[in-house]
């Protein structure tokens, strides 16, 4: 059964943000729906025909997919912010629920070469490095970075990046969390670097840090279920170009304008707007600090 907010009567879990690697945002225009998209979609160029096979992780997290009480690590429910957008897209695109999911490790996804499934949907953020070797879908969801610690901590005064120069921050590798927290933040101590979200937790948890970076809807995940004796200091305000995620395929894949053609209607129709609602916005009053 699906649920709305909030996800504090969800079990805990161990959650692991996929999106990572934070470049300058691709110029995904190249692959944008043009007039005669609806004719070259007519027959859907999928590897396997009347079914959508969609890529993603080797485990699935709420809020993205498997969100719901009793199916976490289980895309196929159609729960979660990504698990609902793919059932949505391939309705859209006329296959009903004709879906089936693979489970792929990060390395295999961002490398050059073909692909046995149709696109990939983990959290990737659209990077100009990235799309040099595969292709994207035009964005789905714009992330905003947020930083969490408990109401005793040194970060827990904070209303500014420069009042987090002193706090002891870590983060999860191969996240564009991590990329912020060193980049922008640039603390004076390094920031500690954990294998994915468990290990930062326990770090966390025995002291070591004092607050952690995530992606907004990773941080009302993880503040509800997972640490919840942290919560959200502050969103973290955004540096140049708004990080994107998108759908990742092989490069020069025909499917790309035909989705991209499906996601621009359920922009168009509210449903997106209806999805990112249901399954990530968590609310609150949470402020955004300063630069």
């Amino acid at each position: 059964m699906k649920f709305a907010k909030p996800l504090i009567a969800l079990a805990s879990v161990s959650l692991v943000a996929a999106a990572c690697g934070s470049d300058e945002a691709a110029d995904t225009t190249d692959d944008a729906p043009g007039t005669d998209v609806a004719a070259s979609c007519d027959t859907l160029p999928l590897k396997t025909d009347g079914t959508l096979t969609v890529a993603t992780g080797e485990t699935v997290f709420p809020p993205w997919m498997g969100a719901a009480e009793d199916d976490f690590d289980d895309p196929s429910t159609g729960t979660g912010y990504e698990g609902a957008l793919v059932f949505a897209l391939a309705d859209e695109l006329g296959l009903g629920d004709s879906v089936e999911f693979v489970r792929t490790g990060f390395d295999e996804v961002i490398a050059p070469g073909a692909k046995d499934w149709d696109f990939n949907i983990q959290q990737f953020s659209i990077t100009e490095a990235r799309d040099e070797v595969v292709d994207f879908s035009d964005g789905y969801y714009a992330i905003d970075q947020a930083i969490i610690g408990a109401a005793d901590s040194p970060a827990a005064s904070a209303t500014s990046i420069a009042d987090l120069k002193e706090v002891r921050i870590g983060a999860a590798i191969g996240t564009t969390s991590l990329d912020y927290a060193e980049s922008v933040i640039d603390p004076s101590d390094a920031v500690q670097v954990y294998d994915d979200n468990s290990a930062a937790k326990a770090a966390f948890d025995a002291g070591q840090v004092d607050a952690i970076v995530f992606d907004v809807p990773t941080a009302y995940f993880v503040t509800a279920a997972e640490i919840t004796d942290a919560s959200i200091i502050g969103v973290l305000p955004a540096e140049g170009e708004q990080e994107e995620l998108g759908m990742l395929f092989e490069d020069g894949s025909p499917l790309v304008p035909c989705v991209n053609a499906a996601l621009a209607t359920l922009t168009d129709n509210g449903t997106l707007a209806e999805l990112e609602e249901q399954w990530l916005n968590q609310g609150g009053d949470v402020p955004t600090l300063s630069n």
